[in-house]
């Protein structure tokens, strides 16, 4: 039984250090784990890092299921853009740029992508000449990786190089029969995209590798991941597996509270009874790669699992839950929470079950032991006067509690917590939940007021936020050392 622990969420893409090159990157996770240790934390929430589409932010609009994004690459530590000469070979105009990212107060996805991309096409490049020509080590590792890992990368890389060999047009818009995905075409393309099968793979390479050595420098911090409900549609997920997928339809959540037509967000609905045919092989080499990739994962959507809401393309047809029947809905759930709990060790599970919750799907969590999230401001005695917040004390063990998600305001940005006592309040209050575990989103401890991110707003602000101070100085000035010891402090207190 995992004892009372407590952790801090914030999303990789925020965590820049004085050498990242415009945001958060693999080799900065673990200088704030450093940090997060300091102030007695044991676990780091992140957002999803699987790969984005070149024009998309949202981390979980994804064009992978198991590709990790190449934007978190570090340059500076990777061999091959050494062997370029490192930073010292960037042309003015180049350091300039770098300087202008590495100052920006925000993430400016439009101009560190393309950058990064034209330097690590040009780190491969080298890798080719200087090490893969004469089968060194190195070369040897990269192979080794392309045999272990074919069982997700081969079709991957042939994807994308499909992709940029179509100007990252999304598949539907590709000449038949490659939109199909057929098998034949697909192989008498192969030849004439070897190069670019290989970069893609070798992008594959570098991350693991980076991600493996911070995972472990990490350590004794733990690194939970983030399973998003899907990805996009343009993805070689769906584009390999059309049959598993419905195109006449969106999923997304029904009005509630919070919205009065609810959300649609535009990906395909799974068709359930076609991924049963192979045991949902799909989604068991999902949890295969993220038992890989992480101490544990946070399940997005859970309610999705047991019953999706359905939005037909054509609006003169009303949405629908599928399955529609409960008992066909529990079904489905709690198989599909044994398939992402299936790999051995079994994965520490976390759910995401906001929103509108029914019944049987807490009576079903309650049954696996499965803890989902309790948000402490939307925690309250609802039949009562004045709704009244409950003592974060009579929280189940088999929870997690919270302050905040990457969706909401900070504490700092309500307007129930204006002084930093009231939010040290909330915070000592929240390490003293019954929950087994507590995440506090990073903005929290330090009393910020950025959010992460808005939904159903489309600006330039969304998934664009970033730490004032680069993490590698965490450990040394006073503004971050001071609220990591009083941190420390109230996490002891509460015996976690």
């Amino acid at each position: 039984m995992m004892r009372r622990q407590s952790g801090i969420s914030v999303p990789l893409f925020a965590l820049t250090s004085t050498e990242s090159w415009g945001i958060g990157e693999f080799h900065d996770l673990p200088m704030f784990a450093r940090w997060a240790a300091e102030a007695g934390q044991s676990l780091l929430q992140i957002l999803p890092i699987n790969e984005m589409p070149p024009t998309e932010r949202s981390p979980y609009s994804a064009m992978s299921a198991m590709a990790l994004d190449p934007i978190y690459i570090s340059l500076p530590q990777l061999v091959d853009f050494a062997g370029l000469g490192g930073e010292l070979a960037l042309h003015e105009d180049d350091q300039a740029t770098l300087r202008s990212l590495r100052q920006s107060p925000r993430i400016q996805y439009a101009q560190v992508r393309p950058f990064k991309e034209r330097w690590l096409r040009r780190s491969f490049e080298r890798f080719l000449h200087l090490e893969v020509s004469r089968g060194s080590p190195r070369a040897v590792r990269f192979d080794q990786f392309i045999a272990d890992e074919a069982w997700w990368l081969d079709e991957y890389a042939v994807f994308r190089a499909l992709h940029a060999l179509h100007d990252d047009l999304p598949w539907h818009l590709w000449p038949e029969p490659l939109a199909r995905a057929d098998a034949t075409t697909v192989a008498a393309a192969r030849p004439a995209l070897h190069s670019e099968i290989r970069y893609r793979m070798y992008l594959q390479w570098i991350a693991a590798e980076q991600w493996a050595d911070a995972k472990r420098l990490a350590w004794p911090v733990r690194v939970f991941g983030d399973l998003p409900f899907m990805n996009s549609v343009d993805s070689p997920d769906v584009w390999a597996r059309q049959h598993e997928f419905r195109f006449d339809a969106t999923i997304g959540v029904p009005p509630d509270a919070f919205s009065e037509t609810g959300q649609d967000w535009g990906l395909p609905p799974w068709r359930w009874e076609e991924m049963a045919k192979s045991d949902f092989a799909w989604m068991r080499a999902r949890a295969r790669r993220y038992a890989a990739l992480y101490d544990g994962f946070r399940i997005d959507h859970l309610v999705g699992l047991y019953r999706m809401f359905i939005r037909p393309i054509d609006k003169t047809r009303p949405a629908f839950f599928e399955p529609g029947d409960e008992p066909g809905q529990i079904r489905l759930g709690e198989t599909m929470i044994a398939v992402l709990g299936s790999r051995s060790p079994a994965p520490a599970l976390i759910a995401e079950d906001l929103g509108v919750i029914p019944g049987f799907v807490r009576e079903s969590m309650a049954r696996l032991e499965l803890p989902g999230l309790k948000v402490l401001r939307w925690e309250r005695h609802w039949d009562e006067p004045g709704q009244p917040l409950i003592d974060p004390t009579e929280f189940p063990e088999q929870s997690v509690a919270t302050t905040g998600t990457h969706d909401i305001e900070p504490l700092a940005a309500t307007e129930a917590i204006t002084t930093d006592a009231q939010r040290a309040a909330v915070l000592r209050s929240l390490l003293a939940a019954g929950s087994r575990l507590t995440l506090i989103p990073l903005q929290d401890v330090f009393g910020w007021t950025d959010r992460i991110n808005t939904p159903a707003i489309v600006d330039d602000l969304n998934w664009t936020w970033r730490v004032p101070w680069p993490v590698d100085k965490w450990l040394a000035g006073p503004v971050t050392v001071e609220p990591a010891d009083r941190l420390r402090a109230w996490t002891r207190d509460a015996g976690r």
